[in-house]
């Protein structure tokens, strides 16, 4: 039996089930049908055990870490993050122009990169992919709306694609790998009642990137083989093909690293399950900096938390340096605001510590009246949120403020952050790097235009910060940039709009049999397409 076949048998009672409970079910079904090895499966496929379920594979529906693997994988841009610090490479595009007054860029194709049905990329393909992420609303849409209109990307020729912006705009470019290209004639062939194909997409695919989907089951994740036509090449040890599987729980991807059963799992375990497999022969931990922040954002447009006074008492109302110090064991670094520490733009803001006194005497100052329990959300299958829940909740306690803890499933909640009506008072998860520029952080937390994103669950709103925010997105200078992003900061975190609470590390489990591994935060090492193995 292979990785896929035993996730689909065993994948979802593990997601209904208490983490204590699923680790010893999984064992008992270890002991009655033998442990299996890694050597049982597949010998060159790359296995990994991801936390999120892949509820669709359309690359123009998601915009998130946790399901970044399909497109990473599947698809191609014309531009590409890679390494860290990241750095943006051509890649279905060879070479590109700006005009000098910054609205026009000008893209030439490579000639001969092929879909995976073996028709050509073309610019007509380019062009029906931005149209197809401006028209269905979803993804990557929140931000590109911005920059461009519907009819404004035309094709000059075959292999030559121009894209005409509203108004000039300093991180276009950044978000060009997000623009994953579909092959338009497969996805006309399956539109229905003008969807753009969005119902076949879901569980198919129309890309040209470097693996093809083979299999694909929602409860379990899906499978592809390597696209031996691809224009990048690839070394004569390159692996087969891929599985990214849906394991919710972090107990249940420990065990199957220790067993050899997944080749990489989630760079973002409790220190004690890094602990625990950096102490195992047949596991290596891959220790990089990244910009992922950790926060709670808190839905400024709901009472009491339209408040400014109860928001800086919830910000200090949270034990950071226990969090930080005793539950991850100083693996973190304190963040203050919403730009990651390694990022040029922070402000010099002290923001906000652990303190009930003070924290109660806001709670004084503040006329709202807190007549219900607060509403805490935590991921599904993220332990380390979990944590992090429970202390606020005890931290709001001790002033007086009564909390519940909830988890709900990403794909979920992504869905209920849409607007400040169904968003939760207060969700604990990560910002990853999706580009490296601060707008990805504070410009799309925190300009109201940009409501409606799982970025934004915020709601908040201020005048001064769109303006700043605006302007700063608008200009090319980086130095003036960085003033308007570190005042648009300043004021952002008086406001108290969000708890911010640490930089990560990303400490990423390996088999030790894998190597070529290319890690970048943005995708958080789930690009496979380096990857290979160590000669047995």
């Amino acid at each position: 039996m292979n990785s896929w076949e035993e996730s689909k048998r065993n994948g979802i009672p593990w997601r209904r089930l208490g983490k204590a409970t699923a680790l010893g079910c999984a064992v008992l079904a270890l002991t009655l049908s033998g442990v299996r090895t890694g050597a049982a499966r597949d010998a060159n496929t790359y296995v990994f055990a991801n936390v999120v379920q892949y509820d669709t594979l359309d690359p123009h529906q998601a915009f998130d870490v946790g399901r970044v693997a399909a497109r990473l994988n599947l698809y191609d841009g014309m531009l590409r993050w890679v390494d860290n610090p990241p750095q943006l490479i051509p890649w279905l595009a060879e070479k590109y122009d700006v005009s000098a007054d910054g609205l026009t860029y000008t893209f030439t194709l490579k000639k001969g990169s092929k879909f995976h049905d073996g028709s050509e990329v073309t610019a007509q393909d380019v062009v029906y992919s931005a149209e197809r992420i401006l028209a269905i609303k979803k993804g990557a849409s929140g931000l590109l709306s911005t920059m461009l209109e519907p009819g404004n990307v035309k094709a000059v020729d075959s292999h030559t694609v121009q894209f005409r912006l509203k108004k000039p705009i300093s991180i276009f470019l950044s978000i060009v790998p997000e623009i994953h290209i579909v092959n338009s004639a497969l996805l006309k062939k399956h539109e229905k009642d003008g969807d753009w194909g969005a119902g076949w997409l879901n569980s198919h695919d129309a890309g040209s990137g470097s693996f093809v989907l083979d299999r694909y089951d929602p409860s379990v994740g899906w499978t592809a083989k390597r696209n031996k036509d691809h224009f990048y090449g690839w070394s004569a040890t390159a692996i087969d093909g891929v599985q990214f599987l849906s394991v919710p729980e972090d107990n249940t991807k420990v065990l199957g690293m220790l067993r050899g059963d997944y080749d990489g799992t989630s760079g973002y375990l409790p220190r004690d399950l890094v602990e625990r497999l950096r102490g195992s022969d047949t596991v290596k931990i891959l220790d990089e900096p990244s910009m992922r922040i950790m926060l709670f954002n808190v839905n400024n447009q709901r009472a009491p938390l339209n408040d400014v006074h109860v928001r800086r008492a919830i910000n200090m109302a949270f034990d950071y340096n226990a969090f930080i110090n005793d539950v991850l064991g100083g693996t973190v670094d304190r963040n203050r605001g919403p730009i990651p520490n390694p990022m040029w733009g922070r402000s010099d803001a002290k923001g906000y510590d652990y303190d009930p006194e003070a924290a109660r005497k806001e709670l004084g100052m503040s006329g709202a009246k807190i007549d219900r329990p607060l509403d805490i959300v935590f991921l599904t299958g993220f332990s380390q949120t979990e944590q992090a829940a429970v202390l606020m909740q005890n931290g709001l306690k001790r002033i007086g403020v009564e909390a519940s803890v909830r988890n709900v499933n990403w794909s979920v909640l992504v869905d209920q952050m849409k607007s400040p009506d169904t968003s939760p008072d207060m969700v604990v998860y990560w910002i990853s790097t999706y580009y490296a520029d601060p707008h990805n952080w504070i410009g799309e937390m925190y300009n109201s235009a940009n409501w409606g994103t799982f970025k934004s669950s915020s709601f908040y709103k201020s005048d001064k910060v769109d303006s700043l925010l605006n302007k700063a997105v608008s200009i090319t200078d980086q130095g003036e940039r960085a003033k308007l992003y570190a005042a648009a900061e300043k004021a952002i975190i008086d406001d108290a709009a969000s708890v911010w609470i640490y930089n990560t590390r990303w400490f990423g489990p390996f088999n030790k049999r894998v190597k070529s591994i290319r890690f970048s935060p943005i995708g958080n090492g789930q690009d496979a397409r380096w990857i290979q193995f160590n000669a047995n």
